[in-house]
């Protein structure tokens, strides 16, 4: 567990210990820095995460706002794509945020902002195989919850091996689609009633290509 303003502070780290984790939320605090430097925070812990082996996701609780950091959002990109450790976002003041345009108090500025933040945590969470959500009310909070807690029972992992062979450390794309073998098309998935089922494939943007050793 890890919170951040100018710097990223560790209140719990890595445990399976759930009391350990109810202390980590009892010391959160209101932040002593107004600068929120989210995208020092977000990458400093997918790094610290990188060599933990097995099922790992982040799950960014925030605003969606960066003011000080010192990479930009590309370079965040790029070191959580490298990363590989799935982000899932939850976008806070989302209510407040429409009662304040709602009233006319909001500028075109600070929408401006707002948006840009709900955009750079979609891409966060779309390019790692992650989700992201905006809810408006408390209530929401226990069924997204559960989802992110499904998404991680409920994965595939899929290998394959590449036709460039090249060692360079350059970033790969890939595309994962359900594909009719018969016909090249997109496979249908239907219920038990014969009926379509829209599906959405949630997986990495890419991945880092292995660097030849000198």
């Amino acid at each position: 567990m890890v919170a951040y303003d100018i710097r990223p502070e560790i209140l719990t780290d890595f445990t399976t210990d759930k009391s350990k984790v109810r202390e980590g939320l009892s010391r959160l605090q209101i932040a002593a820095f107004s600068e929120s430097n989210l995208f020092d925070a977000i990458t400093d812990t997918a790094d610290r995460m990188s060599g933990i082996e097995g099922r790992k996701a982040i799950l960014l609780i925030a605003s969606g706002i960066d003011t000080f950091s010192k990479i930009t959002f590309d370079q965040t990109r790029k070191k959580l794509q490298e990363a590989g450790v799935p982000i899932y976002g939850i976008g806070l003041l989302q209510t407040l945020r429409e009662l304040i345009d709602a009233r006319g108090g909001m500028g075109a500025i600070q929408r401006m902002d707002f948006l840009q933040a709900d955009n750079e945590m979609r891409t966060f969470a779309k390019e790692t195989g992650g989700a992201a959500f905006f809810p408006r009310f408390y209530g929401e909070f226990p069924g997204i919850f559960q989802a992110v807690h499904q998404a991680l029972r409920n994965q595939y992992v899929l290998t394959y091996s590449s036709s460039n062979k090249k060692h360079d450390g350059a970033f790969r794309k890939i595309k994962v689609e359900l594909v009719n073998p018969a016909t090249n098309e997109p496979l249908p998935v239907k219920d038990d009633k014969g009926k379509p089922i829209k599906y959405q494939i949630v997986a990495k943007a890419g991945y880092k290509a292995p660097r030849a050793v000198e």
